[in-house]
């Protein structure tokens, strides 16, 4: 029988990000202004983070389409540092360490997904993850959760499952999955929810 574990949403819950800080980096590099410059990618972010676009082709795709005037590494750098760790939620996950699983769930991309594991601490926690863009399908439509029950070996009724976004809470409730709709603000709330949810699950 599976056993009680933790499935956590990424962005919003374990880290903020604020893509204005890559808009106004990107518009010292470029004609386009900060206003407008990251309506640029809406016809490549989604299929990126899709899994229909591989890293490499999606620089190559956003240098062109802003004029970027700089080198790859550089646009890589401006792309990916725009996310803070959530301290509240490192402190409730780091007094869980050993005494169950945690396993991430997220809408990304391989660069944010290889920034944001190897920069923050919180991620330490984690045992393994399911990524949209090597799933190729994404939240919150029910195959990627079914991915995900298939891939981690859960039982969605032992689950804990965290997410920001109403419409992915939704479909994971639907599925059985106990769920906490989160905020920074809502995160005393996270805790008393998850530390009742535990003690009924013989976690202490």
């Amino acid at each position: 029988m599976p056993q009680p574990v933790i499935l956590s949403d990424v962005g919003k819950v374990l880290i903020d990000f604020d893509f204005s800080i890559a808009a106004r980096r990107l518009a010292e590099r470029c004609e386009h202004p900060a206003e407008t410059v990251l309506t640029l990618f809406d016809g490549i972010k989604g299929p990126y983070e899709d899994g229909r676009m591989d890293d490499a082709t999606f620089v190559r795709e956003a240098m062109a389409v802003t004029g970027f005037r700089g080198s790859k590494t550089e646009f890589e750098a401006i792309w990916c540092e725009i996310f803070t760790q959530n301290e509240p939620m490192h402190a409730t996950l780091s007094a869980l360490k050993g005494k169950l699983p945690m396993f991430l769930l997220s809408n990304t991309s391989g660069l944010h997904r290889d920034y944001f594991l190897r920069s923050f601490a919180i991620f330490q926690h984690f045992q393994d993850g399911i990524y949209s863009h090597e799933a190729r399908c994404s939240k919150p439509g029910e195959k990627i959760f079914h991915h995900t029950i298939a891939q981690l070996d859960l039982d969605p009724i032992r689950t804990f499952y965290v997410d920001d976004l109403l419409p992915n809470i939704e479909t994971a409730a639907r599925l059985g999955f106990r769920t906490f709709h989160y905020s920074f603000a809502k995160h005393l709330q996270l805790q008393a929810e998850l530390d009742e949810w535990l003690a009924m699950q013989g976690i202490g």
